[in-house]
């Protein structure tokens, strides 16, 4: 099975689109959505019920920071971030926001888990940053494969049985492997704020049959995505930083 994994979507409508054409295009039949569905973003509204339309025809889903913060007001998010979560708290409707409470930390079926942070403490919001702290959540978890987001780049590490870990950057369109011998963490990047400086929307595949993961950009209309954050009244860099993928 083809799987299309998505990540910090952030109400990014412009992006997410791109990316369901353009997975769609692939051949994806089944879509895992890592969380951070809002937040940043011009388009709360559409962007979960897309989400939960999705889920309903099969897809996975799981809780990211953003999400959370909508029913849990953080003290940690920095004053850009906590004003767009306002924004965005009072556009949703009561559907909407008890949709996005309601999503699991974790979903692990077969030898995958999906997180949106890591493994180890999801609730914590730690960003995976270095092998450290790949090893962290892979101890954490009897997965094979694990998938995450919330830190907007993309990176891959695997751990061999004498914990020996491995770590790089993969090339967008360029298959890799996962070997059965190792542990393995993806870190999925972007759709809808990448910051790799990189500005073109990032998500990945992943075949279960021949263990091959792919990470594919997405080149989509930045302007619009732009235009929609300046139009909320929401801070000027949201918009400026997504043509600056950072």
């Amino acid at each position: 099975m083809l799987l299309a994994i998505f990540a910090d979507i952030h109400a990014n409508r412009q992006a997410f689109a791109a990316c369901l054409e353009a997975a769609g295009a692939r051949g994806a039949e089944r879509l895992i959505l890592l969380g951070d569905f809002v937040g940043y973003g011009g388009d709360p509204e559409w962007t979960v019920d897309t989400v939960m339309r999705l889920v309903e025809q099969g897809a996975v889903a799981v809780r990211g920071n953003h999400d959370h913060a909508i029913d849990h007001p953080s003290e940690s998010m920095n004053p850009a971030a906590k004003a767009a979560i306002d924004w965005t708290r009072s556009r949703l409707n009561a559907a909407q926001r008890h949709f996005l409470s309601e999503l699991p930390m974790t979903h692990q079926e077969e030898d995958r888990l999906y997180v949106h942070s890591e493994a180890s403490d999801p609730k914590r919001w730690r960003y995976v940053q270095s092998a450290t702290d790949a090893a962290r959540s892979m101890i954490a978890t009897t997965a094979q494969v694990s998938f995450c987001g919330h830190i907007h780049q993309p990176s891959l590490y695997s751990m061999s049985v004498t914990a020996k870990m491995t770590s790089f950057v993969p090339t967008s369109g360029i298959p890799v492997s996962l070997l059965k011998g190792r542990q393995w963490l993806a870190v999925a990047g972007s759709v809808g704020q990448p910051r790799d400086h990189n500005p073109a929307a990032c998500f990945l595949t992943y075949d279960t049959q021949s263990r091959e993961v792919t990470y594919c950009r997405v080149a989509y209309d930045v302007e619009a995505a732009a235009k929609r954050i300046r139009e909320a009244g929401l801070p000027v860099w949201l918009a400026d930083r997504l043509s600056q993928g950072r």
